[in-house]
Formats: C-alpha cells, structure tokens, sequence
C-alpha cells in the first residue's frame, strides 16, 4: 500500500517519510549525510553545551545556488524527502533542480540524528526555543559549509516559522522565503492549546517520572494521536475517506496500530520551544522575496483569522498564497504536498536573484 493511499491516513511525518519508502525513486542524486559537532554551544538561556552534534543532508554539488530546507515539530529532515515534496522538486527539470541548487536540509536541534535530550541529558538538556535552533542552523550553513548567501529558505510547519526567523534575524543572508502552514505572529490560539494539552498530558502521566523513564508513558502515543487527529488531515479529506462511523472507528483504529518510535521528552522540547515565536514586530525587517504559502483547511493556522492577509502588506516584498480545501488536500499537511504550489517557485526565483547577478 503506498503513499497515496496511506496519505489521509497518516500524521505529516510519517506521510513525508513513507513517501520516500514508496516511491520508485525520484530523479535526483543520493542524499550526502554529514555531522558537524559545535563545541560550547551556547543557548539563549546562558546554558553551555559542551557538543552540540549538528546531523544534515545535502543534495547537489556545493557549487550550485544554496538552498535551505526546513522540517515541522518533532520530525526530521529525513521527512523532507518524500515523494510528494523532494520528488515534485529536486528531480531534472523540476523548481529546485538538483543539478543547479545545492539543497540543504538539516535536523533541527532536538530532531532526528541532531542532538537531542533523549541522548542521555533528558530534562537536563538546555531548554531551547526557535532562537537556538535557527542560530544553530545559520552556524551549520556559514561556519560548516561555507555558505555566504543562500537563494532560497523554504520550511514547512515548525519550519516555516523559522524561515520567517531567518528572514529577521539574517535579513541580507537569503534571496527568497517560502514559508508555509503558519503565521507571522505569535504562538497562540488552539495551536498553542493544543500543544499544551499534549505536553501536560505527558507530564501528568505518573510513568512520565520527571522525564526519567525506562519506557515510553503510555498517555504519550494517545495524547499525540489525538493531536494529530485534531490538527492535521483536512476537514474535508478526513470525511471523505471515513464518512461513516464503522470507517472512523477502522481509522482512529489504524492511526493506534501504526508504528511508535518517538520519544516523549523530545516531544515535549519539540513543541515547547514554540513558546515565545513571534516575528509579528520585526516583518518589516525581511528583506527577502516572500512568498507566504497557507492551506485554507490548516487546522492549526485558520485562513480566516485573516492573519496573513493582514500580515504579508507589512512584508516589502511578499506576496500570500492559499491552497484551496479540497478532498484532495490535508489540511496541515497540505504544503507537505508539492503539487499544489509548485508552479509559484519559478517566478518567486526568478525575480529574487544572487548578489552579483
């Protein structure tokens, strides 16, 4: 059973990486792995790490025009590869050719193969926000790879709201922005409630022990069930594939049986570290070409808010698109479906070029 089956089915993460396993192979080079280990690593906090361990993915030759690829929460960049994204985008011919861009993709701090409290420290590990995460980033790309201006920062989700950062806080450093599946302004509303909800969840759980558990807390697999049910799918698509109560309950069923590797403190930093995300003051700062991407079913960030209609007239150069809500769509995870937007990258790119060109 492959990816377009499984895709309503599925949290973002894992639809992103079985998309990868289902696929026939997409038409771009093999991914080159690599870990840059930062020595005294400093947090907004004033906590030091003494190592922090940087895992990435590049794809392309280093001579080609960089760009930059953002995951979502409690996921990795391992999840940026699947076929719905990478296959629609880096292949021969596609917007982010491979054989003129050089595509990073790092794991955030807390994700993937990057450092993270699951490594020993556990609740001792540093409390990061998004602040770390994207000077780490910005340090992997300058002082790691040698990166002197990047062409593109492109993110998804957690992602997207540290492509806005990076637009603020290195505003001459990148061409272009394409942010999607959040909004410029402060963490709050139900996708701050819900984040909590999970969190205390967890914390309240008594296997939870403080974080010092010798196996997963049982309220964590429910708690981030239920999230993912609650703020991912797509109104639309989740009634369409389950319109009656027998196919619901095979869903929720299904998403129960499904495979479970997380780990509840990572989660917990994951989700927590959007506490104070606020770009909302300095938008007039971003200096880059935005192109803003939204889906009009995205549970976590409502279209109707009108918040990024009201926010991208503040961006100099920035412009807002929304997906339309189909069947076909998924709401959160919709700009984790390429198709739907592609077709705006070339023109995005073309009128934001290098220095020097």
């Amino acid at each position: 059973m492959c990816l377009k089956t499984l895709c309503g089915h599925l949290t973002l993460g894992f639809v992103m990486l079985l998309g990868t396993i289902c696929a026939q192979g997409a038409d771009y080079p093999k991914p080159e792995e690599g870990t840059w280990l930062v020595k005294d690593f400093r947090f907004h906090t004033g906590e030091v790490l003494p190592e922090l361990k940087l895992h990435y993915m590049t794809i392309g030759a280093p001579s080609g025009e960089p760009v930059l690829v953002l995951h979502g929460s409690s996921a990795s960049g391992q999840t940026m590869l699947s076929n719905d994204f990478a296959g629609e985008l880096f292949g021969a011919g596609q917007p982010l050719d491979a054989s003129r861009y050089f595509i990073i993709i790092p794991d955030a701090i807390g994700s993937g193969k990057s450092s993270r409290p699951s490594d020993g420290l556990r609740t001792r590990f540093p409390k990061f926000t998004y602040e770390d995460m994207v000077l780490a980033q910005h340090r992997l790309v300058t002082e790691h790879l040698g990166v002197r201006h990047l062409k593109l920062v492109i993110g998804q989700s957690m992602g997207c709201m540290h492509a806005w950062m990076w637009g603020e806080m290195y505003p001459e450093f990148m061409s272009a922005l394409v942010p999607m599946a959040c909004q410029p302004t402060a963490m709050s509303g139900r996708n701050w409630m819900l984040r909590r909800m999970v969190i205390e969840t967890i914390r309240a759980d008594p296997a939870w022990n403080n974080g010092n558990y010798s196996e997963q807390p049982p309220s964590f697999r429910l708690s981030v069930a239920s999230f993912n049910l609650a703020t991912s799918g797509g109104i639309q698509r989740l009634h369409h594939i389950a319109p009656t109560r027998e196919q619901a309950d095979k869903l929720v069923a299904a998403r129960l049986a499904q495979r479970f590797v997380a780990d509840a403190n990572n989660y917990i930093y994951s989700y927590d570290a959007a506490r104070d995300y606020d770009p909302s003051p300095n938008l007039e700062k971003i200096k880059a070409h935005v192109l803003a991407i939204n889906s009009a079913d995205d549970e976590r960030n409502a279209a109707e808010l009108g918040i990024l209609d009201r926010e991208i007239k503040r961006v100099k150069n920035g412009r807002y698109h929304l997906v339309p809500a189909s069947a076909d769509t998924r709401g959160h995870g919709t700009t984790g479906d390429a198709k739907h937007w592609k077709h705006l990258l070339p023109g995005l790119l073309s009128e934001a070029p290098m220095p020097g060109q």
